[in-house]
């Protein structure tokens, strides 16, 4: 039980659960309680083999980071009382990904290279390289889909659909630059650069709130800042801290999520890789060293301390 793939939980006043892409979440009166499995997803699909440690490194530095910005943006976070859990405010989600990028990488940088010059509306300029820097910071909504894939969206199109109000999709874009913005500091005072992520919103109590996670390897790509000038110049591949790598994996070996496309079983070797890899990201972009909990039955200490959290926060 050292890697945790599904949960079945039956907390005090359950009434609910939602089984996500990695997180599955129980509500409780008007609490959340999300809990961080070692599911790993790319390409909205769910690959074969958890990764351990892995939802605890997610859910502790998603903690991190909501705490050192709660200053910009009222989150969802009440309390974090197990490695892999997170307890919060339930709050209506806006069915909107607010992603924002600071360069040319990833699925941009894969439509850039098709021809596309205008992403989500957004328009690009000529002459740039994969991952160069954005003359300025983009936001590249995403519908955030039930099932099946996330699609690109346009403020405009938000708008039109009527998905958000005009004022709550402002606020949700003020927050989203500033987030960025102090997502950015704190990477690079720790020698990376936060080169895209996503923020999601709910609403509660009519106040635009942030939930879910942020700036975590699961929502955000990393470069390291030490030689990133060096291998942008000579057309090198840039030295990351993110789930890109896992992506790479799958192209190489033939799946993109593409129809008619088998997923290919993680060799045990790779899946140690990605662990390592996430508890490397933990220390980078926190400064702290990660705790590895060695606990027999990952199961049972989580239903203890949520019960515990529970009963003293009735």
């Amino acid at each position: 039980m050292k890697a945790i793939r599904d949960t079945n939980f039956n907390f005090p006043g359950q009434s609910k659960v939602y089984h996500g892409k990695v997180r599955d979440v129980y509500t409780i009166g008007e609490k959340l309680v999300a809990v961080a499995t070692d599911r790993i997803s790319a390409f909205d699909h769910i690959l074969s083999k958890p990764i351990p440690h892995k939802g605890a490194v997610l859910n502790q530095i998603a903690a991190h980071f909501l705490e050192a910005t709660k200053d910009i943006v009222p989150n969802w976070l009440l309390a974090v009382p197990d490695p892999n859990v997170s307890i919060g405010k339930r709050c209506e989600p806006v069915r909107i990904e607010m992603v924002i990028r600071g360069y040319l990488a990833g699925h941009a940088a894969r439509e850039y290279k098709t021809g596309k010059r205008k992403l989500c509306g957004v328009s690009l300029p000529e002459g740039l390289k994969e991952n160069d820097r954005l003359p300025t910071p983009i936001i590249t909504p995403s519908t955030k889909a039930e099932e099946g894939h996330d699609e690109d969206i346009s403020r405009e199109d938000i708008l039109k659909r009527g998905i958000v109000s005009e004022a709550v999709y402002a606020t949700m874009e003020k927050y989203t630059y500033a987030l960025f913005d102090r997502g950015q500091k704190m990477a690079n005072e720790r020698g990376l650069i936060l080169v895209d992520t996503k923020y999601e919103f709910g609403i509660a109590d009519g106040e635009v709130m942030l939930i879910d996670e942020i700036h975590t390897p699961d929502s955000s790509r990393y470069f390291y800042l030490e030689g990133f000038h060096e291998r942008q110049q000579k057309g090198e591949a840039q030295q990351q801290l993110s789930k890109e790598f896992v992506r790479q994996w799958l192209i190489e070996n033939g799946f993109q999520g593409k129809e008619g496309q088998v997923m290919p079983e993680l060799p045990d070797l790779f899946v140690e890789t990605i662990t390592h890899r996430y508890i490397e990201l933990y220390e980078k972009v926190t400064g702290k060293n990660f705790a590895i909990d060695e606990t027999s039955n990952v199961m049972e200490r989580i239903d203890h301390n949520v019960r515990q959290y529970l009963s003293a926060n009735k």
